[in-house]
């Protein structure tokens, strides 16, 4: 086993090599050939940003690795374990999900951790991963509702609440899904009842520190190492096509195509804002067309909730592909990101349905 083992490593930092290489290559093709792109701009824009990432995802990666050596599993969980035992979900989906109101880098690199070991199966993986957006909606909401609401008013209001509600929906169907499949399907050491002699062996790993250590020492070198080798160039890729507009640009011709053929012309400026810039610009635009009497508080919700929808994906793609693709692999990353934006968009069509009906 030893020699395979040895062979694998050099394989892995190989690769690791050829990777690192290759986003160097690109970085100075860049700084050569484009002129909006400079070294001060790559240290602040991606050298900072793809290090405090590359943190997160250690500090996911050692979190699982020390939660499940020293059993403290159904400690961390404790907050949402009545929910997560409801969905056959377990302990340690419990206890990412804990971690997802911090970090969501976090919450995923813990999932990875606990799915290489066989801990959870993938279909919990891909479960948690959708409800861990519920934790992440709370997460970044300080940043946006003191902006928001001072600005758009009443339909600021309306617009958090129908996409808070079309996250808990997705949520409860999450965890009735869980409830309904994972009875048969749940990994056996994940159940809520554990044998004797894994409870002997938790108790035994408890005391043995140096044990721990070495399982650690042993594990984490080498799954970090595969996530830089498509971190790496993957988060530099998307870096350079966002400095050089090619976002900006599907943000400008997704809102044009749609808000010509699907929306009223008044919500035309909200709904292009929205995309062109942050979604600052387009509640800020949205609050001086309804304060002039342009357009009313129920189009204003609609046009916004377009916005959400259309303009979330490329911004997933913008900001989230690289930390899915490096986390997870880029198959099984891409599988989470798309999936996931499905979910949430389907929940605030839904969502925003009702209201239109209701309203």
């Amino acid at each position: 086993m030893k020699p395979k083992k040895h062979k694998n490593s050099k394989i892995k930092y190989r690769n690791l090599g050829f990777s690192i290489l290759f986003t160097l290559a690109c970085i100075a093709f860049s700084l050569n050939y484009f002129e909006n792109i400079n070294l001060a701009l790559c240290i602040k824009k991606l050298g900072i940003p793809l290090f405090r990432l590359l943190m997160f995802i250690f500090i996911g990666l050692l979190a699982g690795q020390v939660i499940e050596s020293f059993g403290w599993t159904k400690q961390v969980a404790i907050l949402a374990r009545p929910i997560f035992g409801f969905s056959n979900l377990g302990n340690r989906c419990s206890a990412a999900f804990t971690a997802a109101f911090i970090s969501g880098v976090t919450a995923n690199a813990m999932l990875l951790d606990f799915y290489e070991d066989n801990k959870i199966s993938k279909l919990q993986l891909f479960l948690s991963n959708y409800i861990n957006q519920f934790p992440a909606f709370f997460l970044h909401l300080p940043t946006t509702v003191f902006i928001v609401l001072p600005l758009t008013g009443t339909a600021g209001v309306l617009y958090f609440v129908i996409t808070f509600l079309a996250t808990l929906f997705r949520t409860i169907c999450f965890l009735i899904f869980g409830n309904l499949y994972l009875k048969t399907g749940a990994i056996p050491d994940e159940q809520e009842s554990h044998t004797k002699s894994s409870t002997k062996k938790n108790k035994i790993e408890k005391k043995n520190w140096g044990a721990v250590i070495k399982k650690i020492k042993s594990k984490l070198p080498g799954r970090i190492t595969n996530i830089i080798i498509w971190v790496l160039p993957i988060y530099t890729i998307v870096f350079l096509l966002n400095i050089n507009g090619f976002f900006d640009y599907l943000n400008k011709t997704l809102s044009t195509f749609f808000t010509v053929t699907i929306m009223p012309v008044e919500s035309l400026s909200v709904v292009i804002l929205s995309f062109a810039a942050e979604f600052t610009s387009g509640f800020a635009a949205a609050g001086a067309l309804m304060d002039a009497g342009v357009i009313t508080v129920k189009q204003t919700v609609i046009a916004l909730l377009f916005g959400n929808i259309l303009a979330f994906p490329i911004r997933a793609l913008r900001h989230q592909l690289p930390r899915y693709m490096g986390i997870f692999s880029p198959k099984m990353g891409l599988q989470l990101l798309l999936s996931g934006q499905i979910f949430r968009i389907l929940s605030i069509i839904l969502m925003g349905t009702l209201y239109y009906i209701v309203a």
